[in-house]
């Protein structure tokens, strides 16, 4: 079960990243940091900020969004411009893509990047209707 998550662990976690996430992202997050999403049939494992508060928190925090962006990279194709957020068991990811306008903020679309193939795909004009889509 995820905890919730204190505004400044989010804060550190968009100063690493030299970006800002969606702020209806930010939001479900401080209320649940990390969990699932049950979509299309798949479940997605949607990864949390570190949160450092106590040592129980970051144990279940250790897979967090930083260290899973790190490694998405690592696959051959992942755009590089691109956040992770959520991993499904079959290696494909949701992810946010900067803003065309405004690129240190993440627009608030929601993508798959399909491992197998490299293609990215629009599933949802925002993170809210997802979450939406989900329940």
């Amino acid at each position: 079960m995820p905890f919730p998550i204190n505004q400044q662990y989010i804060d550190a976690a968009e100063q690493e990243l030299d970006l800002t996430f969606p702020t209806s992202f930010k939001n479900k997050m401080m209320i649940e940091n990390g969990g699932e999403l049950f979509l299309s049939e798949e479940d997605w494992q949607i990864f949390p900020f570190l949160d450092e508060s106590d040592q129980k928190r970051k144990m279940r925090t250790s897979n967090h969004i930083i260290k899973e962006n790190q490694q998405a990279r690592q696959w051959l194709g992942f755009p590089q411009n691109a956040i992770s957020f959520a991993q499904n068991s079959y290696g494909d990811y949701l992810i946010f893509l900067p803003d065309p306008i405004h690129p240190k903020y993440l627009a608030d679309q929601v993508y798959m990047w399909a491992h197998e193939t490299g293609d990215i795909f629009l599933l949802t004009d925002s993170f809210e209707l997802l979450i939406q889509s989900s329940e």
